[in-house]
């Protein structure tokens, strides 16, 4: 489904890569919210929650309702960047429905769906983002264009110290959880993920390519040999630790541009093409089905885009399946705007252009 990990350059400056993976194509909207956007939150039963931004955010959307389209509370957070570098993710989590804790209905509770645009808009780190959760009520609720399923995700958050956290619901219940190795995918528990790496102690990416077995001395044909004991699958669960062992061993770039090009050669390795594994009915694992949108034969996950976020310099990288290149928006030259902005992801990024011209004779 989706896989995102922080990057850490030589200065020690985060970058955050991730992809999303579907079965189907969705209409994505980037959207940029400005400071002092009033925004708010409903939740069936509770008083409206309201706040104004104190950050611009720069995000990729998505509407919660099909013919909800128009304004800035429309657009639901997927994966954003705001001005203080403080990031926000959305990955699927079905097994996050279940019975809540009750909140006074006299008290205004803040619905899930909005978890990115209240956390970015208002937060300008993960201490701060934790402690605000510590207080505010969230409250799981159907999503219309994907069926009326209590919101199917669980949250990451960095910054740009490194920190980072992840916000999960299982089975009703919010856990918060540090995450001291930048990763998450998807299903199981977040805890079970870090429990796990404990079985890949024996990782590293110092190639072992000779060896003595009695008097015959073996010697690999290349190198590449030190990735063997990585997990092959597009499980969430071997994601995690090839994320994880990515993210710890690739080269640590001195220059900013470098780096977002060694998180872009990154998540290459996590990028899905249609067809790889596909989900026959009867054999094959569920779906989000989203309105309008069903599929019309046996699913096949692929990647639908892919994005960087540079949370030093706080830009957001992004494409799309239909390309190989990536846009760069670069919120702290659009941070002073003041109206809100939106544009299909489409739109933004077009299809790599063919070169069709020759190369001159030098």
């Amino acid at each position: 489904m989706c896989t995102s990990l922080l990057y850490r350059d030589a200065a020690n400056r985060a970058y955050l890569g991730r992809t999303l993976e579907l079965s189907i194509d969705l209409p994505y909207q980037v959207a940029f919210f400005p400071k002092g956007q009033q925004l708010s939150s409903h939740v069936q039963g509770h008083p409206v929650l309201t706040w104004e931004n104190r950050h611009a955010i720069i995000a990729v959307t998505m509407p919660a309702s099909p013919d909800k389209t128009s304004a800035p509370d429309d657009f639901k957070m997927i994966e954003g960047l705001n001005d203080a570098g403080l990031t926000f993710s959305v990955q699927s989590y079905p097994q996050a429905g279940g019975p809540q804790a009750p909140v006074d209905a006299d008290r205004a509770a803040l619905s899930a769906i909005d978890l990115g645009t209240w956390l970015l808009g208002q937060f300008s780190c993960v201490a701060e983002a934790r402690a605000a959760l510590a207080d505010m009520p969230v409250i799981l609720q159907p999503v219309p264009i994907l069926g009326n399923l209590d919101m199917p995700f669980h949250y990451g958050l960095h910054d740009p110290s490194g920190a980072s956290l992840v916000v999960e619901f299982h089975n009703g219940v919010r856990t918060i959880y540090d995450n001291p190795v930048g990763v998450m995918t998807n299903a199981p528990q977040f805890s079970w993920h870090l429990t796990n790496v404990n079985n890949y102690t024996f990782l590293n990416n110092v190639d072992h390519s000779k060896a003595t077995f009695g008097n015959y001395s073996a010697m690999q044909p290349g190198s590449g040999i030190s990735k063997a004991g990585l997990p092959g699958t597009d499980t969430s669960v071997d994601r995690f630790i090839r994320a994880v062992f990515y993210a710890q061993f690739a080269e640590k770039q001195t220059e900013a541009d470098k780096a977002v090009e060694m998180v872009a050669h990154i998540m290459n390795n996590f990028d899905r093409p249609r067809g790889i594994a596909i989900d026959p009915p009867d054999l094959g694992s569920g779906h989000l089905q989203v309105s309008g949108h069903e599929a019309g034969a046996i699913p096949t996950e692929s990647t639908s885009w892919t994005s960087i976020s540079d949370l030093d310099r706080r830009r957001l990288f992004l494409r799309n399946a239909g390309g190989m290149n990536y846009i760069a928006l670069d919120l702290s030259a659009m941070a002073e705007g003041k109206a809100f902005q939106v544009s299909p992801m489409a739109r933004l990024t077009p299809a790599s252009p063919p070169v069709l011209s020759q190369i001159a004779a030098q």
